[in-house]
């Protein structure tokens, strides 16, 4: 039996209704002593005519904008691309769209730095062949976020895995970066896969340390070269038939090795940057491409930082898998594996039970230093 929608009350973002007071009440002319004759609900802040507010009918879902709608009329997409309010859609059976984000769709995700991503599966009504408006986006699972001006910004939605890309050189591996991948797809319920591209710039010996610690930890590994394309038959086994995002910094050759993975594909002339009439440089966004192999495969631009969302500092210790077996070891119950005495992380990092640089990493996120 399906719950009885609930009415929810939406403050607008923006009015652009100009408020014009009815009395003058800073004016000269009213400076007479004179006070009887005038009002007293005249207000200063911009309350009553300035605010909007609309009561919609949401259906207790979670995720997505919980909107209830007349669906008649309208299809299921799934969106391949976002630019602002504007986004590309493509049905079930393979018919896209152009779309625009209904507003009342924006105001529900007020509190996210963006209403529509790409992956997400959306109920769009249909203008004409060519376009149409998105009316709801239906509940997500599976997000790769990060917190971004004291917001969460969701930077993919309803994936099953995120390759996390790296390079070995030019520029330069970042552990730190790495582990700050891996906990927020575990905070999304991601699969994390980890690459590292570019070995053809160092000696692959020296990987194998960082490749054994992380296999260690139970994280599948990846040692590839877009340039001479070696360990790509690999990773293309391990993107069949799944829906995977590629992210990691800027220059790691993220878009090189979906062009290796997908021989066809020219990320840099590809049309369907065509639609936002803004370039054709499709590292600027976040835009899914199918695989001819099975699955589909998201490019999105290089991050510079990787902040944490929704991670309170007590809870990062849990996502450091290797700490578990330690915690119950410390002398006190909120001890923070940084300054006391007795700490059961800390001797086994002194024992080199603990990867030192997998701590640093810990104490880095503590300090939230995200570089």
């Amino acid at each position: 039996m399906s719950k009885k929608p609930r009415k929810v009350r939406v403050e607008f973002r923006k009015n652009r209704e100009v408020r014009a007071r009815r009395n003058k009440i800073t004016s000269i002319e009213h400076a007479t002593g004179e006070t009887d004759d005038l009002r007293t609900d005249e207000r200063i802040s911009g309350k009553g005519d300035i605010s909007r507010y609309r009561t919609i009918k949401s259906s207790g879902r979670e995720g997505g904008t919980l909107r209830d709608v007349d669906e008649a009329g309208c299809v299921l997409a799934r969106i391949l691309a976002t630019a602002g309010i504007h986004c590309l859609a493509q049905t079930d059976e393979g018919r896209r769209y152009e779309c625009t984000v209904r507003q009342v769709v924006r105001t529900l995700a007020r509190e996210s730095r963006n209403a529509v991503v790409t992956g997400d599966r959306v109920l769009l009504r249909p203008i004409n062949d060519e376009q149409a408006v998105v009316e709801r986006v239906e509940p997500r699972h599976g997000l790769l976020s990060r917190a971004s001006g004291g917001k969460e910004q969701i930077l993919v939605a309803n994936v099953d895995q995120v390759l996390i890309v790296v390079s070995a050189a030019d520029p330069p591996l970042k552990p730190h970066l790495i582990d700050r991948f891996l906990i927020s797809a575990e905070k999304g319920q991601v699969r994390p896969l980890i690459c590292i591209n570019k070995i053809d710039l160092v000696d692959p010996a020296d990987l194998q340390p960082l490749v054994g610690l992380y296999a260690q930890l139970g994280y599948e590994t990846h040692l590839c070269s877009a340039a001479t394309q070696r360990g790509v038959v690999r990773l293309r086994r391990a993107l069949c038939d799944r829906q995977t995002v590629l992210s990691g910094q800027s220059g790691v050759g993220k878009s090189s090795l979906i062009n290796r993975l997908e021989p066809d594909l020219d990320l840099d002339t590809r049309s369907v940057s065509g639609w936002t009439r803004k370039g054709k440089h499709t590292t600027r966004r976040a835009i899914a491409y199918p695989l001819s192999f099975g699955g589909t495969v998201i490019d999105t631009p290089g991050i510079r930082q990787m902040s944490l969302w929704d991670v309170a500092r007590g809870e990062i210790e849990g996502y450091f898998i290797e700490f578990r077996p330690f915690v119950p070891l410390c002398a006190f119950p909120d001890c923070t594996h940084t300054h006391e005495e007795i700490c059961g992380v800390k001797s086994a990092v002194a024992a080199e039970l603990i990867s030192p640089p997998r701590y640093e990493s810990y104490l880095k996120l503590l300090t939230d230093d995200s570089d």
